[in-house]
């Protein structure tokens, strides 16, 4: 495939597209071709179907890009055949039949998990399912630090839950072992414990990573930084 891959950029967890805003302006003031869908954050492999449809609609190369919970979701939709790499951003990126919960489990526990709460929600014809989302009193500290208070209050009131059957759920391929990958550890990260982001990043054998002092909302921090990663990435693919 020639000419520059259209980037996908693929949010997480407690979020939504917005979470990328400064990313996505950034990336259109330079000319790039840019998309940046919705995950409903119901099952891994669910969010990963969808943004897998989304990129196969893509006329042309994609570069997908995951921030979080969106790392392990462009693990798996990034199997499309015209995607030509990844960008984890403070994520995960999961082994082939390897769960959040899994890579999770073999590091000390982040700020995150004293704060989760729970909730159920409606399954059509089954059991209720569970929402898992973050204190709204801990979320300015836990998931939004370095923001502003006032942003933080309203993200913590307008967070995207991630249902519990998620961070169960095996990812059934890695494209990391079919395409090159590069990674950005947010080592102020008090959402996903640091290390965990560095041993994914090493396992898949990211060709560059980038600590930056920054908290999980890297993408809202240091804007110039993680649009020089994924531009970087375009210019190595081209």
């Amino acid at each position: 495939m020639s000419g520059a891959p259209t980037i996908v950029l693929v949010h997480g967890a407690f979020a939504d597209a917005a979470s990328w805003a400064p990313i996505t302006k950034l990336l259109l003031e330079q000319g790039h071709r840019v998309l940046v869908p919705p995950v409903s954050n119901r099952s891994l492999s669910a969010d990963a179907a969808y943004i897998r449809s989304v990129v196969e609609q893509v006329d042309g190369p994609v570069l997908l890009a995951g921030h979080s919970y969106g790392g392990a979701v462009v693990t798996v939709a990034g199997a499309a055949e015209n995607v030509v790499g990844l960008v984890f951003v403070a994520a995960y990126a999961l082994e082939e039949g390897e769960s959040l919960g899994e890579l999770q489990g073999g590091f000390p526990d982040s700020d995150l998990a004293a704060a989760l709460v729970y909730a159920p929600y409606p399954v059509n014809g089954a059991e209720p399912g569970t929402d898992v989302s973050v204190a709204i009193e801990a979320f300015p500290v836990v998931f939004a630090g370095g923001l502003d208070r006032e942003t933080a209050e309203v993200l913590a009131v307008s967070q995207r839950p991630l249902s519990a059957v998620a961070f169960g759920e095996p990812a059934s391929v890695a494209a990391w072992k079919s395409r090159p990958s590069w990674g950005i550890v947010s080592s102020a990260d008090h959402t996903i414990n640091p290390d965990v982001e560095r041993f994914g990043y090493q396992r898949a054998g990211v060709r560059r990573v980038v600590e930056l002092d920054a908290p999980h909302l890297v993408m809202q921090t240091h804007p110039a930084e993680v649009a020089a990663v994924i531009t970087d990435a375009v210019a190595e693919l081209a």
